[in-house]
């Protein structure tokens, strides 16, 4: 529905193709969890080649031949799941012909919804609010929480929750990581873990550096691992007739729900990831009139959240919101002004300096993965005195995920960002270990950050994979 190729076409009046010949014939590339190649629509333009050459500085994708016979492909012509490709997606958001695209898992979710045996939950991304009605023609950085929820719930879903709710528990887990890291002399600086295109492109790329990872899950991890656990034993079911879907504003996301680590239950964590894109597309399908949907809100206790799990939707967004627990808990004094400005903005690296009680934390945040690479090879050459570091694998973070609608340009993204402020200005909790939910779901099911019980359901490790 965004081919480039075909509105030009319209615009300047092509209506007949007049020079006929071969056509090129190749195979579709479905090998990936997470992106479908089909090289019969490719038309050469090298966008997608400089995307991933250029701007994540990972050269997945390279012209293959000569003349006739030039074919845009992956190394050695093998599939994308058999290269060093990371599943960031940003080669959708940039094709004019529909040449690459998300893998849709579309009619399984359908198929979910129609099956009376499986109660299908949802879970929303913090991007998402903030960029499915531009998906549906609305403004730019338009917020839609509630039309969104009301939404969902007319598509079928049983419970609709939000992954913010996860994103306060992982900034409990990582926070208390952090200290721990601090106060123990564990690998430093510690880098988060939520962004599962970065993590893909450490393990291929700087293996050497994985002690640094934080172990913990990635916000949509989390979430699956508590509702096939702690809210199926609330509800009275089995982990595997829970069905969850996410909403994400990232293809890498399809991926990470397919790792086989990703099994807290027994189950997957996740059974299903939809781009916001296809997310309108489902709207669209069923006749839904986004525009008119009453505002409604997110069901409890998975959907209550905060201000910090809002932001991290934007980079710089995950620090922020670490900093604002890690302060409090180290002070035990409370935080006058809540906005670290320092990390926010699109400047591709950004570095600052926090003081907890007496003891100065530097930080740095990187979003696209070239910049990561400059953060990165600081610190294995020992120039990054850093504690902690925040990396986003697509460029403005999550709100210019591959999964987000497009066309995408700088503006855009900082439409998006500053709506995802407002987002965080107006909720009445802004501060992740102040969420009542995450605090009863420690009381009743995990006891305390860190813990036993956290690590077997919240926490994995990472594995190094080939360079090429």
């Amino acid at each position: 529905g965004n081919c480039e190729l075909q509105t030009l076409a319209h615009d300047l009046g092509v209506r007949e193709v007049r020079y006929q010949g071969p056509k090129r014939s190749a195979a579709k590339d479905a090998s990936s969890p997470a992106i479908v190649r089909d090289p019969e629509k490719c038309i050469l333009c090298g966008r997608c080649v400089r995307m991933c050459g250029e701007v994540q500085e990972v050269a997945a994708l390279g012209y293959v031949g000569r003349g006739w016979d030039t074919m845009v492909l992956p190394l050695f012509d093998r599939g994308l799941a058999e290269v060093a490709c990371v599943n960031c997606g940003q080669c959708t958001t940039v094709c004019p012909t529909g040449a690459i695209t998300e893998k849709s898992y579309v009619d399984e979710v359908w198929d979910a919804l129609g099956d009376p045996n499986k109660h299908v939950i949802v879970q929303t991304a913090p991007a998402v609010r903030v960029s499915v009605a531009e998906a549906l023609g609305m403004p730019v950085g338009t917020i839609a929480t509630g039309k969104m929820v009301a939404g969902l719930r007319r598509l079928g879903f049983d419970r609709v929750f939000d992954t913010d709710f996860a994103a306060d528990l992982t900034i409990i887990e990582e926070g208390h990581e952090l200290l721990e890291r601090l106060n123990s002399g564990g690998t430093l600086p510690l880098i988060t873990s939520c962004s599962p295109g970065w993590i893909k492109f450490c393990e291929h790329f700087y293996p050497d550096l994985l002690p640094h990872l934080s172990t913990c899950k990635s916000p949509q991890q989390m979430f699956g691992a508590v509702a096939k656990t702690y809210y199926a034993e609330k509800k009275g079911l089995k982990p595997e007739d829970i069905y969850v879907v996410s909403i994400m504003p990232c293809t890498a996301k399809k991926f990470e729900a397919q790792r086989p680590e990703m099994t807290a239950s027994g189950v997957a964590d996740v059974d299903a990831v939809l781009t916001t894109r296809e997310l309108a597309r489902m709207f669209k399908e069923a006749g839904i009139d986004f525009a008119t949907l009453p505002d409604e809100e997110y069901d409890a206790p998975l959907g209550i959240s905060t201000g910090a799990g809002a932001i991290f939707g934007a980079t710089g967004g995950v620090m922020e919101a670490a900093l604002r627990t890690v302060y409090e808990v180290v002070t035990g004094e409370t935080l006058e002004t809540l906005d670290f400005t320092e990390v926010r903005g699109l400047e591709g690296v950004k570095e600052a300096s926090v003081d907890l009680n007496g003891k100065t934390v530097k930080v740095a945040v990187a979003h696209g993965l070239a910049n990561a690479k400059k953060v990165l090879e600081r610190i294995k050459a020992g120039e990054g005195d850093w504690q902690f570091v925040e990396i986003m694998c697509c460029p403005g973070g999550c709100i210019g995920g591959g999964g987000q609608p497009i066309p995408v340009d700088r503006e855009k993204r900082a439409a998006r960002i500053k709506a995802i402020y407002e987002v965080d200005a107006s909720m009445p909790m802004r501060k992740s270990h102040e969420n009542p939910a995450v605090v009863t779901l420690y009381q009743e099911f995990l006891g305390k950050p860190l813990s036993e019980k956290s690590h077997e359901l919240l926490h994995t490790h990472y594995t190094p994979r080939p360079r090429f």
